[in-house]
């Protein structure tokens, strides 16, 4: 594998235990009835995000599905604005009014959390058209499930996306079940995306989803294609959640010794024990895991003492008129 600076991997290790601690306490605000509805987490896949998010320039766009908190962390988004959002606050992304299967920060590139599955992929299409049509050198990355390589969007997207050569990159984040379903019974080959890849003249891309530095470096090729002018990526990523569909699934239908097997490949200890083993001091990742906690609980009881929205806004960000206004 290409080596890869060592501040570049403390980077990378800071922003996966950022993901994982946010994530972690997401779960425990849920638990305490703080999180209204459901959460879709995604422990055991931070890897994908830190990997991907470090490897984006600032302008670049980032899609996402409903399981897309790391996502949005990953690109900068502030803690207490992630968190208030999940507990319907003012201080939240959205002022409290998208919630956790809705997240989104133009500011920093974040262009939606979408909750239909695949609906998000020719809007990640339609933001590569308009790079491309612009030159500015910004890449569309859209993250999926591997269920959505069932759907036609999937295919209607990569097709029009190789035909342009637009600046595009689909990753899709298998985490070998699309709900309750295993991905295996229900699709034809081994590889749901990447065996698809050459119906569209793309090489087949599979990559370790918990491997921080192999995602980082596939990400960097991918975006240096994007911008050359050479078209899209197709990446799949294997990777494993560590709960459940969401918050309302105990996921008993996964077998006890496949779990096990996940999580011994959970992608925060392996990459500690790969720093560990390149010879950084212990010492330096204490303090990162530290710095973090301290800050994970700083946003937490900021977005606390948020209040909810108010009512009236109940009434903003909802209406178009229908006329042309809109696009001067």
């Amino acid at each position: 594998m290409e080596s890869i600076p060592l501040p570049i991997r403390l980077t990378l290790y800071k922003l996966l235990v950022e993901l994982r601690y946010c994530e972690k306490r997401a779960h425990d605000l849920f638990l305490q009835n703080l999180v209204k509805g459901t959460s879709h987490l995604a422990l055991g896949q931070e890897a994908i995000a830190a990997g991907f998010g470090l490897a984006m320039e600032k302008g670049d766009y980032t899609f996402c599905t409903y399981r897309g908190h790391h996502h949005t962390l990953a690109r900068g988004a502030p803690m207490c604005g992630v968190l208030g959002e999940l507990m319907g606050r003012q201080c939240g992304l959205l002022a409290g009014k998208g919630g956790s299967m809705h997240l989104t920060s133009v500011k920093h590139g974040v262009m939606g959390s979408y909750a239909i599955v695949g609906g998000h992929l020719p809007i990640a299409v339609g933001a590569a058209w308009s790079a491309q049509y612009r030159g500015s050198r910004q890449a569309a990355v859209a993250f999926f499930g591997d269920g959505t390589t069932n759907i036609g969007a999937f295919h209607e997207a990569l097709n029009l996306a190789a035909v342009w050569k637009l600046p595009a990159i689909f990753v899709c984040e298998n985490n070998l079940y699309m709900e309750y379903t295993p991905i295996r019974n229900v699709t034809a080959v081994e590889h749901p995306a990447a065996d698809r890849a050459a119906s569209y003249g793309l090489p087949a891309i599979v990559v370790d989803g918990n491997d921080v530095d192999a995602v980082y470096l596939a990400a960097g090729a991918a975006l240096a294609r994007a911008r050359a002018g050479d078209g899209p990526s197709l990446i799949e990523c294997k990777t494993y959640r560590h709960s459940g569909h969401s918050r309302a699934d105990p996921a008993k239908y996964r077998p006890a010794a496949e779990v096990e097997s996940w999580l011994e490949r959970d992608p925060l200890p392996t990459y500690r024990a790969r720093l560990l083993a390149h010879g950084v001091p212990e010492s330096n990742l204490t303090n990162i895991e530290r710095d973090v906690l301290a800050e994970v609980d700083r946003a937490t009881e900021a977005a606390k003492a948020s209040p909810p929205p108010a009512i009236e806004s109940a009434f903003t960000d909802v209406w178009a008129d229908g006329g042309a206004q809109w696009r001067n």
